[in-house]
């Protein structure tokens, strides 16, 4: 299926190929990674996998060049989010062109990066590089940009240490430089129940919850006072949400248990563990001795849910200044959604996000990519393939 000289056509026949795996979170990935284990191995290169505990997901690791530090990193994740519940005109895992788009689940976010890598394979293993491009392809982003973080263990611990990565996200071919973090948590309250006439022999979860959340109300309105408009991010504050609350279990009894979560989408800069604290502390001094005066079993219990790292800006990094060369483009972007590209950079890599594709596609159903996207990530990677096979230089 690999050619030595692709053509778009040619990745958007591999992107045929890979959304036919439904990959959704909750499912193995290994048919797909053993189809592109296979056609890796077809052209001679070799990978390494890391597996999650249970051996039902894997990250794929790819070298092509030479086994060398500074190499580049395209770095995708191969599972999907679900289309329960959506209406889709066509099926979801089956590509479907109309109108010079090309719908099927995963697409944009984000097959088509992968497609496009994949297919060059080839062409770069032809082409005698100088500097490695290596292929970082993980399970599990979409809940939480989990897996990859046995890969980056495995690169930190066993591998040449990449110059710089290039997250293939759905930025329309736009350099992404900067992206919020995320952190979120689960917490639940713990009451008496009762029968609802006599509420004093009783402690009500629900109150007690949504005096927790009137808190973090209160602490959202102040972050969002202390942002910095100039700062790039839209919103440019650090946001709070609370997703889900459950609680109850009638009209007439005292609820004797009430969970929500909550959470942070933090710009760089901003300490989320900080501003957990701040809550965690209220709930120590304000509620849990009320709680523990009416019954020792009441109290309060947190589970962090998630936690990933901002993308901190910086425009003078070797990734930045590569696709500055190799695309004419100058600006680097900022948004609020996180990748990747952050645990990279926590690991000493220092990446972008540039792709093809539109964010506003991501996760609707329907979900499609342009062609001319597709083409023009084609089109990138003949320029890189021939930047790592000349001079590997960026001036």
């Amino acid at each position: 299926m690999l050619k030595p000289n692709p053509t778009a056509q040619d990745c958007i026949a591999v992107l045929a190929e890979l959304v036919k795996f439904d990959t959704t979170s909750r499912n193995s990935n290994l048919d797909l990674i053993e189809f592109v284990r296979a056609q890796l191995d077809a052209i001679g290169i070799g990978s390494r996998l890391t597996f999650n505990e249970e051996k039902t997901k894997a990250n794929l690791w790819a070298t092509i060049g030479p086994d060398i530090e500074g190499g580049i990193v395209l770095s995708g994740h191969t599972d999907v989010v679900p289309v329960d519940g959506q209406d889709w005109a066509s099926d979801p895992f089956e590509l479907t062109e109309r109108d010079g788009r090309l719908f099927a689940r995963g697409t944009c976010d984000m097959k088509g990066f992968v497609a496009c890598a994949l297919t060059h394979a080839q062409a770069m293993a032809n082409a005698e590089l100088k500097v490695p491009i290596h292929y970082a392809f993980s399970y599990d982003e979409e809940v939480g940009c989990v897996g990859v973080k046995g890969l980056i263990k495995d690169l930190q611990e066993n591998l040449p240490k990449p110059l710089a990565v290039i997250v293939g996200e759905p930025t329309s071919m736009q350099i992404v430089g900067a992206h919020k973090g995320g952190h979120s948590f689960v917490t639940t309250v713990r009451g008496l129940d009762g029968h609802s006439s006599a509420p004093d022999l009783g402690a009500n979860a629900i109150f007690y919850a949504a005096r927790i959340l009137n808190f973090i109300e209160k602490l959202r309105e102040r972050i969002k006072a202390e942002g910095d408009p100039t700062n790039g991010f839209d919103p440019y504050y650090t946001t709070v949400d609370c997703g889900v609350i459950k609680g109850g279990t009638a009209r007439n009894i005292i609820p004797a248990l009430c969970e929500f979560s909550w959470g942070f989408r933090n710009v760089p800069g901003d300490d989320t563990h900080a501003f957990a604290q701040e809550v965690f502390d209220f709930i120590e001094k304000e509620i849990e001795p009320e709680l523990k005066a009416i019954s020792p079993e009441c109290g309060v219990s947190h589970e962090e849910q998630h936690y990933l790292p901002a993308m901190i800006p910086d425009e003078t990094s070797p990734a930045e200044t590569l696709l500055r060369h190799l695309t004419g483009l100058n600006q680097s972007g900022r948004v609020a959604y996180g990748t990747e590209a952050a645990h990279f950079q926590n690991a000493g890599v220092p990446g972008v996000i540039f792709g093809p594709g539109s964010i506003k596609q991501a996760h609707l159903p329907d979900e499609y990519i342009d062609i001319s996207q597709m083409e023009a990530c084609h089109d990138f990677l003949l320029k890189l393939t021939d930047w790592a096979a000349t001079t590997g230089k960026t001036s």
